[in-house]
């Protein structure tokens, strides 16, 4: 597989063009490439193109873009995943995992349980940590589309609205909106994942660690929120996601 770089201004006209300068680094400082050697750049939109390095010094790179090439295949049904912003750096993992597994976009929410404060969150600048880790996830995976990473907002306004990518520009996916539970929380009233149909878009919307609060989980079925149960076990906060999108995109067939 070539070495393959993120470049999201990219022009495959253009007769030689600037990788940004983390990606330039990664070239000439990790990889210790130089002119002539063959890789691929991608624009984060499905753009997949080979190119070959035309300069690799220690301030710039660039690279001559050539034929465009397929890129992996994408899920046939968009799903936006929303998680409870987890402590510490668990929410890395579940990031690059989701970004893995196919998803359209991720919008981090702050539940009643979550550890974190939204401006502790700015403060800390992890959304654009978590743009990073995604970037990352894609090039390892060979998708040629990079996730939207939206900035994380309360669960209550998530649920209060639609949801929009950096600049107010709405994904227009409302689709079904599924509420990962635990059995008990509902009194038996979660459908199995199982029993869900193919929607034409979804959410798939999983809790912090202690759980959803009776509250919010009234909260988000008044809004429309399908509560549903992966199974009879209790499975941690940071492995829900991986479990819940790997049952819906399976049982689905989006894949």
């Amino acid at each position: 597989m070539r070495p393959r770089f993120y470049v999201p201004d990219l022009d495959p006209a253009a007769e030689r063009i600037p990788l940004p300068d983390d990606e330039a680094e990664h070239l000439a400082r990790v990889l210790r490439l130089g002119a002539g050697a063959e890789v691929e750049i991608f624009d984060g939109r499905g753009g997949l193109w080979r190119a070959n390095v035309v300069q690799a010094g220690k301030r710039a790179v660039h690279v001559k873009p050539g034929e465009r090439v397929a890129a992996a295949l994408e899920a046939r049904i968009p799903i936006v995943l929303v998680p409870s912003v987890l402590k510490a750096d668990k929410m890395d993992d579940v990031v690059r995992d989701a970004v893995m597994l196919g998803v359209t976009a991720i919008h981090p929410v702050l539940s009643e349980r979550s550890e974190i404060s939204l401006a502790a969150l700015t403060r800390s600048h992890r959304t654009d940590r978590w743009r990073r880790i995604a970037v990352v996830s894609a090039k390892q995976c060979g998708r040629a589309v990079v996730p939207a990473i939206l900035e994380p907002t309360t669960f209550d306004a998530y649920l209060a609205g639609g949801e929009s990518v950096g600049g107010g520009k709405p994904l227009g996916l409302p689709g079904i909106r599924l509420l990962c539970v635990e059995p008990s929380a509902v009194e038996g009233r979660a459908r199995s994942v199982h029993d869900v149909p193919a929607p034409s878009s979804a959410q798939v919307i999983v809790g912090p660690e202690g759980g959803w609060t009776p509250g919010e989980v009234v909260s988000a079925i008044a809004n429309g929120a399908v509560p549903v149960s992966l199974g009879g076990r209790t499975l941690r906060a940071d492995a829900v996601p991986l479990v819940a999108l790997t049952a819906v995109l399976t049982i689905w067939r989006a894949m």
